[in-house]
């Protein structure tokens, strides 16, 4: 029998009995041959399951089609089971964290910058300190200016009164000049060395300490004389008291006050540029006796005196170059001038006398080149007024009243002592404060 008979009969049997009409059953309708149609049914059965079980393969293996919007499709990754939330809580600082967070800073302010920081851009700056940022209290000032370029200022100020002094005085000028500037730079390094401190020598202020040290002393002097007054100006008044920002007198005056009480027959030994010795003005005006030289020869230098004060005019001419460079208030030195000679006027001084009191001596060294030291004049402007008032008066009393013809060292070292209460008296008004009777309301 074909199989389209056995068709026809299957069709034929299920039309008659759609509800008891089962494969496995036997079929009368066709005598014979129902072992045959039995196996043909299974058979048919096996291939439909097998079709089903290639389309559900071919479903689990099919990709997936990405979303146009999404772009390309990614591997699901694996969950990870999610542990339980601790409560957050704010961080405890405990003194070892604080301990940890001090020693990482110390790590980074221990590191020395190839430049300055004000030098440095912001940006770099950052980088340097990996990230980590010290900040002071206001106000900020951000500058290009550092104690080497401020001290190399003051030394270019002083090489034209230097160099006109070693043609007036002779070599033995220059000589007394080094000698004073390499004591002064090895004592403050020495010194440095024994306090367990970084040396500072590169900053140049032991050098400015050693110039004006020497401009303060005479052509005459031994050679023994600057190395002695160069170890008291750095030792003693200075690192003994902190260092460059911390003392509380000028270095160099203070180191010219210590040679002139302990050998004041040395330290009046002038000479004038013929090499004789004589009286300077201010001795003449004292005693009345002598003749004064020019006001042209006190303007040029061509006088008798210490280093560094005879030219008046290219002292005059460095102290501008300081103030076209902004290293110093010029306010501190024209007061301490005008002071100076309006409280002569007011003695009696007249005519020539005032130029020469204003020519001669250490006054315009003084007043321009060591009353106007960041360290030892006041903060404020009114305090820097006074200070230099009282310059000038104390300045004009030594010398008419006193028993020595110059007293410009000596006005500015006892101003110099009265910085810190000056400083307090004139502390400049906190904007935004407010009164005590008013706070409590």
């Amino acid at each position: 029998m074909t199989e389209k008979k056995i068709n026809e009969s299957l069709e034929k049997a299920t039309a008659q009995h759609p509800q008891e009409m089962d494969p496995k059953q036997e079929l009368d309708t066709v005598p014979g041959e129902a072992e045959a149609f039995k196996e043909k049914i299974v058979e048919a059965q096996e291939i439909e399951k097998q079709q089903k079980a290639k389309e559900m393969t071919a479903e689990v293996e099919k990709p997936e089609k990405p979303a146009p919007s999404e772009g390309p499709a990614k591997e699901p990754k694996p969950e990870k089971a999610k542990e339980p939330s601790a409560p957050k809580r704010e961080r405890e600082r405990t003194p070892q964290s604080s301990a940890l967070e001090n020693q990482e800073f110390a790590e980074v302010e221990e590191e020395t910058p190839p430049i300055p920081f004000t030098e440095m851009s912001l940006e770099d700056a950052f980088a340097f300190r990996k990230g980590k940022w010290a900040v002071a209290l206001a106000p900020h000032m951000r500058t290009s200016k550092t104690t080497q370029k401020v001290m190399l200022d003051v030394l270019i100020a002083l090489a034209p009164a230097l160099v006109y002094a070693v043609y007036i005085f002779g070599l033995n000028a220059l000589l007394i000049t080094c000698l004073s500037v390499v004591s002064a730079v090895f004592f403050e390094a020495l010194i440095q060395k024994a306090f367990h401190k970084k040396v500072l020598i590169g900053d140049l202020s032991a050098v400015v300490t050693g110039v004006l040290l020497a401009f303060n002393l005479p052509s005459t002097a031994p050679w023994w004389l600057p190395i002695v007054g160069a170890a008291f100006a750095v030792v003693i008044a200075k690192e003994f008291f902190g260092g460059i920002g911390s003392n509380f007198v000028n270095p160099a005056l203070a180191g010219r006050a210590a040679l002139m009480m302990s050998w004041p027959t040395i330290m009046t030994n002038y000479v004038g540029p013929d090499s004789m010795t004589g009286a300077t003005p201010l001795q003449i005006l004292k005693g009345g006796e002598g003749t004064l030289p020019a006001i042209k020869d006190m303007i040029i230098g061509n006088i008798g005196g210490v280093i560094g004060e005879t030219s008046a005019a290219l002292l005059l001419l460095g102290f501008l170059y300081l103030v076209i460079r902004k290293i110093v208030d010029a306010r501190i030195t024209v007061t301490y001038l005008a002071s100076t000679m309006i409280l002569l006027f007011a003695m009696g001084v007249r005519g020539d006398a005032l130029l020469y009191h204003f020519f001669g001596g250490g006054l315009i060294l003084g007043a321009c080149f060591m009353a106007t030291d960041y360290v030892t004049a006041p903060i404020s402007v009114r305090g820097k007024l006074i200070f230099a008032v009282g310059c000038g008066v104390l300045t004009a009393l030594i010398r008419l009243r006193g028993g020595m013809p110059e007293g410009v060292s000596y006005s500015i070292l006892i101003m110099n002592l009265a910085v810190p209460l000056i400083d307090r008296l004139t502390i400049p008004k906190v904007f935004g404060s407010v009164k005590k009777n008013e706070r409590n309301r």
